[in-house]
């Protein structure tokens, strides 16, 4: 979580005179961008963190580096553990350390960095959606990344067969409540879906892991290739301008407003796998949503409102008795 890291940076900052962005990347293994954020995140909080430019220069706290937590005024501990809390909302062990860190202030900001801790709530659980579990194996393999253990896993692909596959575990990405472990492979790099693994068996082997690899950047990557495959499709479509909200909720970032019409539509491009998957996204919306182009899209829509209608014609509905 992002909190994690942001106390991470914090402790680092305090044990070390001065940092650079890439210092920090190297030890929390993200993207020097993603470090350059979470050190700028740290100072617009309140956090005493200022940049100093040119040769020989990073990061740094003021007043020089401490080694503990005492040195942060009243504010700044307020505002460390408002960036804090919703982690510990959502993770037994994110929970545990904020006892630590407040028993680490001086007694005087304790309550005050309590009651900020408790501001903010992160509730992961979307309205009528179970409460979001997390699969027992990932700890398995969590300790397997950590320890650079080989794993052999049972592993099931998209065909349902399942097979034994040894594996070289580098990290794991929760994103959207799926879990994925990307790991190296007799065949190069691989990135295996965790609900998929049926089961799962640290060995004594090392698990050698690339000196450049870094997970966050690995991961841009992976995502970069799915998301141009998921936009293989393109189409033109015109719609309420009011509902565009609605439309983007169905292509998610695949949906971007091309231009606002003076009859109060809008012209937004769409984008999917294939002509059927757009078609099969805006088949529900009838009349309220008009497909400009390709031509592709439209006859799959034709298509589907053909096979609505022969199989909905009142006058075709069977007699039951």
């Amino acid at each position: 979580m992002r909190a994690d890291r942001l106390v991470a940076a914090l402790l680092l900052l305090q044990s070390r005179h001065r940092v650079t962005a890439a210092d920090l990347a190297t030890e929390l293994e993200v993207s020097v961008a993603t470090a350059r954020r979470d050190l700028e995140a740290l100072s617009a909080a309140g956090i005493p963190v200022y940049p100093q430019p040119g040769r020989g220069g990073g990061w740094s706290l003021v007043g020089g580096a401490r080694t503990d937590l005492s040195g942060l005024s009243a504010p700044e501990a307020q505002a460390l553990f408002l960036l804090v809390g919703p982690a510990a909302a959502v993770s037994n062990e994110a929970k545990a350390a904020l006892r630590k860190l407040l028993r680490a202030l001086p007694q005087g900001f304790r309550a005050d960095a309590a009651a900020a801790a408790d501001a903010l709530l992160i509730d992961p659980a979307r309205w009528g959606d179970r409460e979001p579990t997390r699969p027992e194996v990932v700890t398995l393999l969590q300790r397997a990344v950590i320890r650079r253990r080989r794993v052999v896993l049972s592993y099931s692909g998209r065909s349902g067969t399942p097979s034994r596959r040894p594996v070289d575990p580098w990290g794991l990405v929760d994103k959207d409540e799926t879990w994925y472990l990307l790991a190296g492979t007799d065949d190069g790099p691989r990135t295996f879906r965790v609900d998929r693994i049926s089961a799962a068996e640290e060995t004594d082997e090392p698990a050698p892991r690339p000196d450049d690899f870094v997970l966050a950047r690995e991961w841009e990557r992976i995502v970069g290739e799915i998301e141009s495959r998921r936009s293989r499709t393109g189409a033109t479509v015109l719609v309420d301008a009011r509902y565009v909200s609605v439309l983007r909720s169905h292509f998610g970032r695949h949906c971007a407003v091309e231009a606002e019409l003076p009859d109060g539509r809008a012209r937004v491009r769409v984008a999917a796998p294939t002509p059927l998957d757009i078609a099969r996204n805006l088949a529900g919306w009838g009349a309220g949503v008009e497909v400009v182009e390709p031509d592709s899209v439209r006859a799959e829509l034709a298509r589907i409102g053909t096979e609505l209608l022969d199989r909905y014609q009142l006058e075709k509905r069977p007699e039951y008795s």
